[in-house]
């Protein structure tokens, strides 16, 4: 017989044989009944199976120990009352994997900082498994929708000679033998510095000029040493570049892609955001919906600066234009001012990558970052620079090396295009869809300073 996912069986009628597998979650007696309950990953919730106590392998099955694996024969039972609205009669069962008497996951709360130390593990707790089934249905509704915009996937590569972001919180990788001294990246296997790509926005903007519109999905890596709950070293991002659309089409796009990937787990992720509701975050699922349903504020840097400015509210940071907008301050503008996402455009040049469009002022350029509540920045975007001298005194200012940037000139050199981009940070957005507090429990294998176990 073929095997039946516990998603399946509600289809199938009283008295039906199944073939199911999984691994047991609780195990309970009641007077001359054993109750086991197991989970194979095809849904949110556990199948309850049963089996009296005159069975022949009654006394194998009492014995069965939290996180074992099995395959169950049985009769399926429909038409219950109470929790379980059907259950399976079993027949036999066949014991794959007897889990040990020390397996970490017992039928108790666990501390998400408990969790942490065994990321290997905990996808089999509900709540893990509904932070990675909500991960995977939010990439889906990502990837479907950009698709119905006509946008190209274009993979960029991980590794790369250039600082796209002209920080310096790069990770460089090397051959070389750290214990011998003078050696010269000449000498290293790409014969020069290299690095792990902070984005790869730069890489997949030239295919514009093939396709119009593309996008990379991957993870991006940043050295910088920021160990807070917003950070990781290594997280994912979607990256859009779109030809003949500014900074007003790209908000509109932003604006309308959020909004459908928030709808998409809305619609097929239903099991996991009631959880999410009930034991994470009360009142998500009515949050997501008005986020859907409203649109999201515009203001810009400046204005930003100056509503901030003529609160009454006790910073810890003063509000000021030079300074830039903090944590505390986006917050502030999202949670209390405006109650709902918001863009804010325009920052000052010094504040924001070469290549972002510098605006008539001189002063600023036309950028904009998404703004969340609870969450700050979600989406960092901009219009391009595609005037070729403009872009080049930039690189200039960046004190980076024109040499390095020779091929992305070439795209302003030849047949250059109105066009902008984005960067939506999956791990952050995720924290917003499910209410978990820190960015370390929503990406499987953390990466953070000083922490790159498994």
């Amino acid at each position: 017989m073929s095997l039946h996912s516990l998603k399946s069986l509600h289809t199938l009628e009283h008295g039906t044989p199944v073939h199911v597998a999984g691994w047991v979650r609780t195990t309970r007696q009641s007077r001359s009944i054993l109750f086991i309950e197991i989970h194979d990953g095809s849904q949110f919730a556990t199948t309850q199976c049963v089996i009296d106590a005159d069975h022949s392998q009654y006394s194998v099955i009492s014995k069965l120990t939290i996180g074992s694996s099995v395959r169950i024969h049985g009769q399926l039972k429909t038409g219950l009352t109470g929790k379980h609205k059907h259950e399976i009669a079993i027949d036999t069962i066949i014991v794959e994997g007897m889990a040990d008497s020390d397996y970490p996951l017992q039928k108790k709360r666990h501390s998400f900082e408990f969790l942490r130390t065994i990321p290997h593990l905990r996808p089999r707790s509900n709540t893990f498994y509904a932070v990675f089934k909500t991960r995977s249905i939010l990439t889906q509704g990502m990837h479907k929708y950009l698709e119905s915009q006509d946008v190209t996937y274009i993979q960029a590569p991980a590794i790369t000679t250039t600082d796209a972001e002209g920080g310096g919180d790069v990770f460089r990788i090397s051959t070389l033998d750290p214990t011998q001294p003078h050696q010269d990246f000449k000498d290293d296997i790409f014969k020069q510095e290299a690095f792990l790509n902070v984005t790869g926005q730069i890489h997949i903007e030239p295919f514009i000029q093939a396709f119009q519109r593309v996008y990379t999905f991957g993870p991006s890596f940043r050295a910088e040493k920021s160990n807070t709950s917003r950070h990781v070293s290594e997280f994912w991002q979607v990256e859009p570049e779109l030809a003949y659309v500014d900074l007003v089409g790209l908000m509109d796009f932003i604006e309308s892609m959020s909004n459908a990937m928030i709808q998409y787990v809305l619609d097929h992720a239903s099991e996991e955001l009631a959880f999410f509701d009930e034991f994470i975050e009360k009142g998500l699922i009515k949050k997501l919906q008005q986020t859907v349903s409203e649109p999201y504020g515009r203001i810009s840097y400046s204005q930003a600066i100056q509503l901030l400015v003529d609160t009454d509210h006790a910073f810890t940071v003063n509000p000021t234009w030079e300074t830039g907008l903090q944590s505390e301050h986006e917050h502030y503008l999202t949670d209390v001012i405006f109650k709902k996402p918001v863009f804010v455009t325009d920052y000052p040049k010094d504040q924001k990558a070469f290549y972002m469009k510098l605006n008539d002022d001189q002063v600023t350029v036309a950028a904009t970052d998404l703004l969340f509540p609870k969450i700050g920045e979600i989406v960092g975007a901009s219009e391009r620079e595609t005037r070729l001298d403009v872009l080049q005194e930039r690189i200039k200012a960046h004190d980076l090396d024109e040499q390095l940037y020779t091929w992305y000139l070439d795209t302003r050199r030849y047949g250059t295009v109105e066009h902008s981009g984005f960067g939506l940070g999956i791990e952050r957005f995720m924290r917003y869809i499910t209410g978990m507090d820190n960015i370390r429990d929503v990406i499987p294998y953390p990466r953070t300073p000083g922490s790159a176990d498994f």
